[in-house]
């Protein structure tokens, strides 16, 4: 037996819509490395279709925390010659393809050497087990075989997973592993260059970003979300739904988006804690009622899940181009928080500040996902919610206004920030419209009105600027380049930064948590201290970088931009690193999904 690659290691299963692909890659084969105490990892792929198309779900294991997938696989599973064609190039020196022989002619002088085939009869074995639909289940009983896994611990997890549908079904699929598994022991050396070994059961949890946000949104008390599907945030839409009656929540899927973000103003306006979710073409509908909320000073929590455009652009991909829009949506000018976290834990923390931000300031706040992170899958730590306080601003009580006779919603105070009640408490009436006004909210078009105002609302945000603090550098303090970016790619980085850390390169994380309001003195700095800086984000014109000009009155020149609708990979951003570091001129380099296609000295 060759010498073996120990818990490292990456999987992917790759198939037609309809094939079972993300049941097979999440259900069985993560959640089994998941339950032998193994670190999972997993991001799926899919077409903007309602029928058919290619899916594929990548799935990264380790015995140590990880925070995205690789650029290259070990094992793909082809459920079809397409999934053959498409990623076999992607397989790593020494990987394999498990595929089924008798449906699927391979053309192995059209592959690079080294890679292992093993060719098994899918369909017939999965036949005898109970159905085509079995496939899958044959496919990672034969995986399990090949890593040498514990196939008892997949045939828990296939127990639970099933147990809604019968013993018969359980049976079929335990049985179907089984022969997948046996197939592979009996007719295959024991030669592939990987082995997965638990590492005993913890207490991990396995949730995507947007399942995180969920928990976080009803932690913070939201009982009212409304929402027009759209990709990628319809996730986000099924886990408030799955939660609707469990924790007395109402979940509203409304006729379009104009509708979702004016009843979640009306449940605002009422008291209520409300969010609202959509992607960037949604949100282009909702900007009036964005408005509206500013003007009557509303709270408001809105979820933009992003992806490419413009107009439907890709709708089931990936990308980071909507930050200046959110930055500037709106009719005139008012200010709004943005929020841009980065995984689960900052998606499940910072949503329930979202909340506690828009009460105490009575202002929109948005929080910026995408894609890549609301639809990735994690493993975390269990959060913990013991030190959480709910914040709700300055809500007058029912005691407070018992004796008030000249109740001004729209007070002018010091701070901005006025006291506020909600309808049908006894001598809090106001009026609420979309029109300037005065403090009792009556409609004012006088110039002194207008500008007091105006410098009413934005005070607040000048407030709020001195709370929200963004995170400070991860890395190396001396270091040879430092990053700067928001988002989602901050799992790529960190991996990047351990590819980097073994050859030797000292590297420096800033994530921009905050976006609005921007953190300028923290980011000046980051950039004067700095031997080298670069900005890796997801679109073409480097927009971070705008904005950094447009406060910092500096510019970072060296740039890793992709905007191909797919994430970085930690080795895109080393390679890129590398190429910068080894230049005597700054560099912006532009990815697509083959690698480098562009290289611009700046």
């Amino acid at each position: 037996m060759p010498d073996k690659k120990l818990n490292d290691f990456s999987w992917k299963v790759a198939g037609e819509a309809g094939h079972g692909i993300l049941n097979a890659g999440l259900s069985m084969f993560a959640k089994t490395c998941l339950r032998s105490g193994l670190y999972v990892y997993a991001t799926a792929e899919y077409p903007s279709l309602i029928r058919g198309g290619h899916n594929n779900l990548d799935v990264r294991v380790s015995d140590k925390p990880i925070h995205s997938q690789n650029k290259h696989i070990d094992m793909l599973v082809a459920l079809d010659k397409a999934s053959i064609d498409k990623h076999a190039g992607k397989l790593s020196n020494g990987g394999a393809v498990i595929y089924d022989g008798e449906k699927i002619s391979i053309d192995k002088s059209a592959i690079r050497d080294g890679i292992k085939f093993y060719s098994i009869p899918l369909s017939s074995v999965a036949e005898s087990s109970g159905g085509q639909i079995m496939r899958n289940t044959v496919a990672i009983g034969a995986a399990m075989a090949l890593l040498n896994f514990d196939l008892s611990v997949l045939e828990g997890v296939l127990t639970d997973s099933f147990k809604k549908k019968g013993d018969d079904i359980i049976q079929g699929n335990i049985k179907a592993a089984r022969a997948g598994y046996d197939y592979i022991k009996k007719n295959f050396v024991d030669d592939f260059g990987h082995m997965l070994k638990g590492a005993g059961r913890h207490n991990k949890m396995f949730l995507s970003g947007h399942d995180a946000l969920a928990a976080g949104a009803i932690k913070a008390g939201c009982k009212f979300y409304a929402a027009y599907p759209m990709t990628p945030a319809s996730s986000l839409l099924g886990s408030m739904a799955a939660n609707e009656s469990r924790y007395n929540l109402v979940v509203k899927q409304t006729e379009d988006e104009i509708a979702a973000i004016n009843m979640a103003i009306g449940a605002g306006y009422a008291g209520v804690r409300s969010m609202v979710g959509t992607s960037g073409g949604g949100f282009s509908l909702m900007v009036e009622g964005f408005g509206l909320a500013a003007m009557t000073e509303t709270p408001l929590v809105i979820v933009e899940s992003q992806r490419p455009g413009p107009a439907t652009g890709m709708a089931t991909h990936t990308g980071q181009a909507d930050l200046r829009f959110m930055l500037h949506a709106s009719t005139d000018e008012f200010q709004r928080i943005i929020i841009a976290p980065g995984d689960v834990q900052q998606c499940f923390y910072e949503t329930i500040k979202a909340f506690n931000l828009a009460e105490k300031y009575q202002m929109p706040v948005v929080i910026m996902t995408d894609k890549y992170l609301g639809e990735s899958y994690f493993t975390a730590d269990e959060f913990d919610a013991k030190g959480v306080e709910i914040e709700r601003g300055k809500m007058l009580t029912d005691v407070e206004l018992a004796n008030a006779t000249d109740y001004r919603r729209y007070k002018v105070t010091e701070d901005g920030v006025a006291p506020r009640s909600i309808p049908g408490q006894k001598n809090g009436c106001f009026v609420a419209s979309s029109y300037e006004h005065d403090e009792t909210g009556f409609e004012r078009e006088e110039e002194e009105v207008r500008v007091t105002m105006h410098n009413k609302r934005f005070r607040k945000f000048a407030l709020a600027s001195k709370e929200l603090v963004n995170p400070g550098p991860i890395g190396d303090a001396n270091a040879d380049i430092t990053i700067i970016a928001w988002g989602s790619t901050k799992g790529p980085i960190l991996e990047a930064m351990k590819l980097l850390k073994a050859k030797g390169i000292k590297v420096a994380y800033q994530q921009v948590l905050y976006l609005s309001p921007f953190p300028t003195s923290l980011i000046k700095e980051t950039i004067a201290k700095a031997k080298h800086a670069v900005i890796i984000e997801n679109n073409k014109m480097s927009q971070l970088n705008s904005v950094i000009r447009e406060h910092c009155l500096v510019s970072v020149d060296n740039k890793i931009l992709r905007y191909d609708g797919r994430p970085f990979s930690p080795q895109d951003i080393e390679d890129g690193i590398l190429k910068i570091l080894k230049s005597n001129v700054p560099q912006v380099l532009e990815y697509a999904t083959f690698g480098m296609v562009n290289e611009v000295k700046a």
